[in-house]
């Protein structure tokens, strides 16, 4: 069961602030026990968690486990086989005009924190932020999205049956209930969503001082460089931009390439998703849904915005849109003027990478920038003239499969980061101690 109704909120928080006065979640002991705990939920109930998840996003068993929970399971064996070495105290050198002394740090838990996921991937977005919460020792109020309810509703079920109730809650409901939370006083919020509610969330925090990481989104580029293996980027293009229908925060947005590698393109897009999906994608297996009719409507406004390469087919009723490519696009066209999060990728092209390094800069600072590139120069040039949450050469979306990388954006793109070590700096506070003889 879970805390579901807004007028429970605070007595949830001060249960679970009662919880962690007590000292009972500071003990790597309690920290490894959920983490274990948490991980034997995922490979218990992950039948139960892939069936939710195709009834909320169409995902097929094998996507659900492969972005969701098996990458969960992942964050925590890494979190797991570091933790106790992440949390030994660091020591640090001391001034000669101080000695003898000594001094070092200590990673200190900062209580209890609220933890709000988006609908996308409503499950790893929930727990791979729970699982730096955990591993830095605080209590956790967990609050899935109320858009996935089939799997909102898994994870209030099963979180309190394999967790310790007295320190992790999870709070069910929508707009009413989330306001309800945010007037709590927490002491870490983590957000991943868009930058409308991103500001509401900030807002909030700062009635009480308290920090916040915001994971956003925005329209992350790729660029094509000349003379690539445009087979190759063709396949990798396809297979990162339509996963999940396109509703991923670090897909693919749109193509910038000149114009004879962006005809080229087309055609190998083509034969990308005719290998991917087949001839009829909506008989696909493994091709999902849109989330829902909101954002269906929403997407099929933007299908005008280019000349259609391939897809552009659509069924609200099954709310499912084809895998479409536009080309010909404008930069001033709707389908570039706010993040896609669906399955349309435009192509637009540029003259040069100078062009396009201008073109990217121009705009808001995305969460993800790829390129496809053999240039050394052209990579060097990339990273040193352009600012974004990650870098990515070659393989999109790969970096956030990297424990040891940093995961978060920059500007509009978010705040702060987590992933591994990242999120126990997250979630902790490093408390410098210093010791000085009396003598």
């Amino acid at each position: 069961m879970s805390d579901r109704t807004p007028e429970q909120s605070a007595d949830v928080v001060a249960r679970l602030r009662t919880a962690f006065a007590t000292g009972r979640t500071k003990p790597l002991s309690w920290r490894t026990s959920q983490l274990e705990a948490l991980r034997t939920l995922l490979t218990e109930r992950g039948e139960e968690l892939a069936a939710a998840l195709r009834s909320d996003l169409g995902k097929s068993r094998e996507e659900a486990y492969r972005t969701e929970i098996d990458f969960t399971v992942r964050e925590i064996d890494h979190t797991l086989d570091h933790l106790a070495d992440w949390l030994r105290p660091r020591p640090a050198p001391v001034p000669e005009r101080l000695s003898p002394a000594t001094a070092h740090t200590v990673q200190d838990p900062l209580g209890v924190v609220l933890v709000i996921a988006p609908w996308n991937y409503p499950l790893q977005l929930l727990l791979a932020p729970v699982v730096g919460a955990l591993a830095a020792g605080n209590c956790v109020v967990a609050k899935p999205s109320e858009l996935s309810p089939a799997t909102s509703r898994a994870v209030a079920d099963l979180l309190p049956r394999y967790l310790d109730r007295e320190a992790v809650a999870v709070v069910e409901g929508a707009v009413p209930e989330t306001t309800e939370l945010l007037a709590q006083r927490f002491d870490h919020i983590f957000y991943t969503g868009n930058g409308q509610v991103g500001r509401i969330v900030m807002r909030a925090a700062a009635e009480n001082l308290t920090p916040v990481t915001l994971e956003l989104g925005g329209k992350s580029p790729v660029f094509v460089d000349r003379g690539t293996d445009i087979g190759v980027v063709a396949a990798r293009l396809a297979a990162t931009k339509f996963m999940n229908a396109g509703q991923t925060c670090v897909a693919p947005d749109y193509v910038l390439t000149d114009p004879d590698t962006a005809a080229e393109l087309e055609q190998a897009l083509v034969k990308a998703l005719h290998g991917l999906y087949g001839e009829d994608p909506a008989t696909a297996p493994d091709y999902g849904r849109i989330i829902n009719e909101r954002h269906f409507d929403r997407l099929t406004g933007l299908l005008d915005s280019g000349r259609t390469v391939v897809g552009g087919t659509h069924d609200r009723a099954d709310r499912y849109i084809a895998p479409t490519v536009l080309a010909g696009v404008a930069p001033d066209s709707p389908v570039m003027r706010e993040e896609i999060f669906g399955p349309i990728l435009p192509v637009v092209e540029v003259a040069d990478l100078d062009e396009a390094i201008a073109f990217i800069g121009d705009r808001d600072k995305p969460l993800a920038l790829y390129a496809f590139t053999e240039s050394d120069t052209t990579r060097e040039r990339l990273s040193r003239e352009t600012s974004s949450g990650g870098l990515t050469f070659n393989l999109p979306v790969a970096h956030l499969t990297v424990s040891d990388l940093p995961f978060g954006g920059v500007g509009e793109s978010g705040m702060g980061n987590y992933h591994g070590r990242y999120s126990l700096d997250t979630f902790s506070h490093r408390k410098a101690v210093l010791d000085k003889p009396l003598g």
